[in-house]
């Protein structure tokens, strides 16, 4: 089981950095501007002011938090970070299962000393301390961003702490139904186009949900669970939403323990 976990782990490193690295860079290349935005509060209030509150939300953003505020510019910052960090969760999630179906050496796998119960669990370990690690660096861009570019204003460091905390079930949510859904699946020929049309396809349904209103579609989606401009806005979580995230992921991975160990494993 050690072994596994060290194999699959070493086989997350150069995701990790790629990934870390992309949403440092997003960060720092959105909140480098944020300067520019602070300098004329009244202009860039006025400006927001011209569009619908619907449409405001659905990009990140609210007529209640100025984006001439730290708070207000990186809540539109963290919703494409979200978008980052879903995509990863999700593609770790459909590929942790699957990927030695899809690469025919579930037989090799199977073979050795261990049952599927221990092979599930070294796995899921090691995707978890690499989504961890993501999470960790994603903390440490977003604090050290803001303290960069924050031109002197003032924030409320726990509003960004409590934030950034919904990181870890956020990730948890996308990771567990993707490991769900690969092991419903006979096989999954191409991860990242589940893991794209997964993130992007529940971004959309928040988005639709923002311009349309209602909560329905929300309950469908993981970005409404944890909505970056609801929660620096109003300093606190959605606590139905916040008890559905932990109800979704320990189902999730109940039945994926259930289906997995009596899965019939597809190779040559």
């Amino acid at each position: 089981m050690v072994n596994i976990f060290r194999y699959e782990f070493k086989s997350y490193i150069k995701s990790i950095l790629i990934w870390s690295l992309s949403i440092f860079a997003m960060i720092y290349s959105m909140m480098v501007f944020y300067p520019t935005f602070s300098s004329d509060v009244a202009l860039i209030d006025k400006l927001i002011s011209n569009y619908p509150e619907a449409l405001l939300k659905a990009f990140g953003m609210s007529s209640g938090l100025s984006m001439a505020s730290v708070l207000g510019y990186f809540s539109f910052t963290f919703a494409f970070t979200q978008l980052l960090l879903a995509v990863q969760a999700a593609n770790y999630g459909f590929s942790v299962l699957s990927v030695e179906e899809r690469e025919f050496t579930a037989d090799y796998l199977m073979s050795k000393p261990v049952s599927r119960h221990e092979i599930l669990s070294a796995k899921c370990v090691a995707a978890f301390l690499a989504l961890s690690l993501t999470n960790f660096l994603t903390w440490a861009a977003a604090i050290s961003g803001i303290e960069l570019f924050r031109n002197g204003n003032p924030y409320e460091l726990r509003y960004i702490v409590l934030l950034l905390s919904t990181i870890v079930i956020f990730q948890m949510l996308f990771f567990t139904v993707g490991m769900l859904v690969s092991v419903m699946l006979k096989r999954i020929r191409n991860v990242l186009s589940f893991s794209l049309a997964f993130a992007f396809g529940t971004y959309i349904l928040n988005t639709v949900r923002a311009i349309v209103g209602g909560d329905l579609l929300g309950w469908l989606s993981p970005y409404y669970y944890f909505d970056p401009v609801y929660i620096l806005e109003n300093g606190s979580l959605k606590t139905p939403l916040l008890f559905m995230s932990f109800v979704i992921v320990l189902v999730s991975i109940g039945t994926t323990v259930f289906l997995y160990g009596r899965r019939n494993i597809h190779s040559l």
